[in-house]
């Protein structure tokens, strides 16, 4: 997972200018510590760190196009590249076989409208000479992070991460994912905007096309040139990704699965303290696929350890990202040390299908529905912020194939009333009717058990001491007075909100994070859906009491 930083339309010095944004560049470093580049024009700074994964030789960036005068700065992998060389309609000077180059040749040829046709994670900023204009855009639901800001001047900044602009603009903000922005409109234009997002879908689910348009999205997302890995909680969603990638691991996927892979052997990880849940199932799981298998185990205190440089990474004060996102950053470090340098991972299947708890209290379809959109354009600032960062502190990428963009236009196209989980009936029920063969049965009739749950219940409950140490009842009675804006709610997201607002300087900075009621997950509307969520604030899935299921006998499809 590479990172870079654009600066546009600046007054100061060209050589100031070069000097900064290489320093901007050297904070996060930690995305792309292969190799950095810069491209440095009178009027756009591009400064880039390279992760390399495909095309380890040449894809170092800013990528240039010659002929055109454009230049490109990526961070993000287009899956289907090789297949859009066939759109292109006339030949362009390809300097790489990097899977980002494509984006400069469509831009030449289809303008902004080149985003609807990736098949990727990115975000990019593309500068062109000739017009002296830029171009920014970023993917579907935000899987890669992107940031923008204004200096007082009126210079433009991005940045991969917050902390590279926190400290030069006067204002920021979080790039919206599926977005694009060009500096001869100024505006923010929407690219993604799918029927399924502004419809209640009809379309009655196929189990055997389900497990097809799967299938296909991690498929295609196992293009790489570079030692790759699964994580595996031990739930079903990452254990469903993982055994996918088994299937596929001995064949190339570059060449259409007719040559050896080069790296044949899967290996797998997992992550808890001492006798977590989530480490003996994801066990049974790996002996199941066949993976090489890892288990990272860590402490309380490790974790409390590394609260203030998880916060710092993840650029948040989001309570449910900080307790899943620190086992996830301790974890990101050793399987670096061991040579791996891209992982699969299961987030955004409980977004797609209700997989929640509290998705058991859905009043109709429509609700189930309309949350699960809700869902799925919030995560930029939840799931797909924690993944991608976490991870990302240690120089590795995290692919999430549930959020595919086509696999998207299936999964969310199906009748919700096919999702429900009313009464007893066990949650996600037609994904694991999809895969019936492909998992051990405890695994994949598991019930849902959220990340920083499953990892070991007393990780939460080690974090909530911390927090009832560093606060008081009269700092949480004087909240509001403090923080304003985004007051927290609790005392451990006061103890976050006090750690962020150490580590970013910004004013506008904490307007990144939201801040509202939530149970088990949900969204402020959904914890609405219940009188007894009124009673309570938490995250936590252990929130939400009351569903046991019996798995096997309340499937119905």
């Amino acid at each position: 997972m590479c990172g870079f930083v654009g600066i546009f339309e600046f007054i100061e010095s060209l050589e100031a200018v070069r000097v900064l944004a290489l320093e901007m560049a050297k904070t996060i470093r930690h995305r792309g510590p292969d190799w950095s580049g810069i491209y440095v024009h009178d009027r756009a700074v591009l400064a880039h760190e390279r992760l390399s994964i495909i095309d380890v030789e040449h894809g170092a960036q800013p990528l240039l196009d010659v002929v055109a005068g454009r230049a490109l700065a990526v961070n993000g992998e287009i899956y289907n590249h090789i297949a859009l060389r066939e759109k292109l309609r006339r030949p362009h000077a390809w300097k790489t076989k990097s899977d980002c180059e494509i984006i400069l040749y469509l831009y030449d040829e289809y303008g902004p409208d080149l985003c609807k046709m990736l098949s990727g994670i990115f975000a990019f900023a593309l500068f062109d000479e000739t017009r002296q204009t830029y171009f920014l855009a970023r993917d579907h639901i935000g899987i890669v992070p992107l940031y923008i800001g204004w200096g007082a001047d009126g210079t433009t900044y991005v940045a991969s991460e917050m902390k590279a602009i926190d400290g030069v603009c006067s204002t920021l903000q979080e790039f919206p994912p599926g977005h694009y922005y060009t500096s001869t409109e100024k505006q923010f234009v929407k690219w993604y905007d799918p029927e399924w997002a502004r419809t209640v879908p009809t379309e009655k689910v196929s189990l055997p096309k389900l497990r097809a348009a799967l299938d296909a999205a991690v498929k295609q997302q196992l293009m790489c040139d570079v030692p790759y890995g699964v994580l595996i909680s031990g739930g079903l969603d990452s254990s469903l990704i993982a055994a996918i990638a088994a299937q596929h691991r001995f064949k190339r996927i570059e060449t259409g699965e007719t040559e050896e892979a080069w790296w044949p052997r899967l290996h797998s990880f997992s992550v808890g303290l001492e006798g977590s849940p989530d480490m003996a199932f994801a066990r049974k799981v790996a002996v199941h696929i066949g993976t090489v298998h890892h288990e990272i185990i860590f402490t309380i205190q490790e974790g409390l350890d590394a609260l203030k440089d998880v916060i710092l990474h993840l650029e948040t004060f989001d309570v449910t990202s900080i307790r899943a996102g620190t086992p996830m950053y301790l974890m990101a470090r050793k399987i670096k040390s061991m040579g791996i340098k891209m992982v699969l991972s299961g987030e955004g299947a409980d977004e797609v299908f209700g997989g929640y708890l509290y998705f058991h209290k859905a009043p109709t379809a429509r609700d189930f529905h309309e949350e699960t959109v809700r869902k799925l354009f919030a995560l930029s600032k939840y799931d797909c912020c924690r993944a991608n960062k976490a991870t990302a502190a240690w120089g590795i990428e995290a692919r999430v194939p549930f959020l595919d963009k086509d696999f998207l236009d299936y999964a969310m196209s199906i009748d919700p009333a096919d999702k429900m989980c009313p009464g007893n009936a066990i949650e996600k029920r037609i994904l694991r009717g999809a895969f019936r063969d492909l998992l051990p049965e405890e695994v994949l009739w598991r019930q849902k058990e959220q990340f920083s749950d499953g990892v070991g219940y007393a990780w939460i409950d080690g974090l909530k001491r911390r927090a009832e140490e560093k606060v008081s009842d009269q700092m949480m009675a004087q909240a509001a007075e403090r923080f304003p804006q985004q007051t927290p709610t609790s005392k451990e997201g006061y103890l976050y909100r006090t750690l962020f607002d150490g580590l970013f300087t910004n004013p506008t900075a904490s307007l990144t994070v939201p801040v509202g009621p939530s149970i088990a997950c949900s969204t402020p509307t959904a914890f609405r859906w219940s009188q007894e969520f009124a009673k309570m604030d938490d995250p936590s899935g252990r929130a939400v009491k009351g569903v046991h299921l019996h798995a096997i006998d309340a499937l119905k499809i």
